[in-house]
């Protein structure tokens, strides 16, 4: 089973990880710097920081980078209304099954490090490329 952490996958984009643990992403501080950089409002608008002796979040458009050393966690949230957002708000539909995300070039780290087949970490058993590439069969049969 060693293989399954090192073997890449291919992807067959259908979003349903994004739509099920997207309301989860939390960005880095390195992530939010870069953000800040590029003037990317757009995407700090989605995200609360929880800074360090505060009691309330503050919107990431409204931080500055020396700020970003407070920071205790980030959390994604409706720049709306303030909830939490129910799908990740950068994922684009882009054909009947087919999602990409929207902002790939500039995406959370967890997103660029998510490996739907690292058993124990990150596993997530309704990957479609898992039951395409019979995954499954070989981590619950244990005959196998």
């Amino acid at each position: 089973m060693d293989d399954l952490t090192t073997e890449e996958e291919p992807c067959e984009q259908c979003g349903l990880c994004c739509r099920i643990f997207g309301p989860g992403i939390a960005p880095t501080p390195t992530n939010v710097y870069v953000w800040m950089e590029q003037g990317r409002t757009d995407i700090l608008r989605w995200f609360v920081a929880f800074m360090e002796n505060a009691s309330i979040p503050v919107n990431c458009t409204d931080l500055n980078a020396e700020d970003l050393g407070n920071v205790v966690v980030f959390e994604m949230r409706d720049p709306d209304i303030g909830g939490y957002v129910t799908v990740c708000p950068f994922l684009v539909r882009v054909a009947k099954k087919q999602y990409l995300c929207g902002i790939h070039l500039v995406k959370p780290e967890m997103c660029c490090t998510y490996q739907p087949w690292v058993w124990g970490e990150t596993y997530f058993n309704r990957c479609k490329s898992l039951k395409k590439t019979n995954r499954l069969k070989g981590i619950f049969d244990p005959g196998t």
